[in-house]
């Protein structure tokens, strides 16, 4: 096994430069890059209408023609580009960002007069906030949700659960967000949760313990409305590894020489109808780690990775988008390979270094 995670650990790093080349790629190709915003937002003090005599004339920026530079001196133009590192050729600029990343160091933001590191250090406990709380409670309702359903399938139980979660699942994280701060959050019944950040104002003032009751009671509506929109998936997945298991041969094997029903259950199925669960850990924590925690923490006002990302993209602020993007990446790769060690304690017949040969 520590080969084999030796081995998984020695793939990451070209799997994070693959990536970040794509990416690099993809967004270089973008129109509307830093340096061109920084000349419209310039280009609209002076007056739209200034411009260069023989205004057909195109400048070109960092390998695109734009042409709201025309009425800006050159040297202006220039500095902007070396201010932004795009006087450099993208193969340069390529080499210098894989080199300083090596070492985790992002560089500064375009537009936050700051270090990518230390705004990735103040989001991430959002971030992580949102995403392994959401996951864990997903998980812990999910699992025996869905093994009760399985062995009461058909019942009064199952229908009244399905129809449950069949709402749930139709209704959007970020709808059932809004529907927590009108009922719950002094929108128009209810005050009893805050709205705003992951801590009170006077967080620092508070003992231990009531630091932890405050840390969770701003945690709450976001997480439920995070669950609620992601666990359906999750339950109808256990609930049919559990019936494709419990109809296999050799559960009624093991029924038929008097093993219990709880250790049928626990003993033999559930180790093998989970492999399947574990499978979809790793996708299921990134997914609401990023994607599915953005619009929560518009709404919510949680100032996390998410939204800085999306902010980032949108002002194409790029030492932001690859620094998050590199984050991203590491923590997927790391929590499937955590995947992967899950599945051995879960059934220790798998062996991934036999496996690979």
């Amino acid at each position: 096994m520590l080969v084999y995670i030796f081995r998984r650990l020695l793939l990451i790093i070209p799997t994070l430069f693959g990536i970040l080349l794509i990416n690099f790629v993809i967004i270089q190709a973008a129109p509307g890059g830093p340096v061109e915003q920084m000349i419209a937002k310039l280009e609209g003090f002076e007056g739209a209408t200034s411009r260069i005599a023989g205004g057909g004339a195109e400048v070109s920026i960092a390998g695109s023609s734009y042409r709201g530079a025309q009425g800006l001196d050159p040297a202006l133009v220039k500095e902007i580009e070396h201010m932004y590192g795009f006087d450099k050729s993208a193969p340069e600029r390529l080499w210098i960002m894989v080199k300083n990343y090596a070492t985790l160091d992002f560089g500064d933001s375009f537009f936050r007069d700051a270090k990518v590191i230390d705004l990735i250090k103040e989001k991430m406990p959002v971030s992580i906030s949102l995403g392994l709380w959401s996951t864990l409670i997903m998980y812990l309702v999910s699992i025996p949700l869905g093994i009760a359903k399985a062995t009461r399938h058909g019942s009064h139980f199952d229908v009244w659960t399905s129809s449950a979660i069949i709402v749930g699942y139709a209704i959007p994280a970020f709808l059932f967000a809004i529907l927590l701060i009108v009922v719950f959050a002094g929108g128009s019944y209810l005050d009893w949760f805050p709205l705003r950040g992951l801590t009170s104002n006077n967080f620092d003032e508070l003992s231990m313990g009531g630091k932890v009751l405050d840390y969770f009671w701003h945690l709450a509506l976001p997480v439920t409305a995070l669950v609620i929109g992601n666990f359906a998936t999750m339950t109808l997945l256990t609930k049919n590894s559990f019936l494709d298991e419990i109809n296999k041969q050799y559960v009624v094997t093991a029924k038929a020489k008097g093993l219990t029903r709880h250790r049928v259950l626990y003993g033999h199925v559930f180790r093998n109808a989970m492999l399947l669960v574990i499978a979809g850990f790793p996708s299921a924590f990134i997914g609401i780690f990023f994607t599915g925690s953005l619009l929560v923490e518009v709404i919510f006002s949680l100032d996390g990775l998410g939204l800085m990302s999306f902010e980032a993209a949108i002002n194409r602020d790029y030492p932001v988008v690859f620094g998050t993007l590199f984050i991203f990446t590491l923590l997927g790769l790391v929590v499937k390979l955590i995947g992967d060690l899950t599945y051995t304690l879960v059934d220790p017949r798998i062996d991934f270094e036999n496996r690979e040969h």
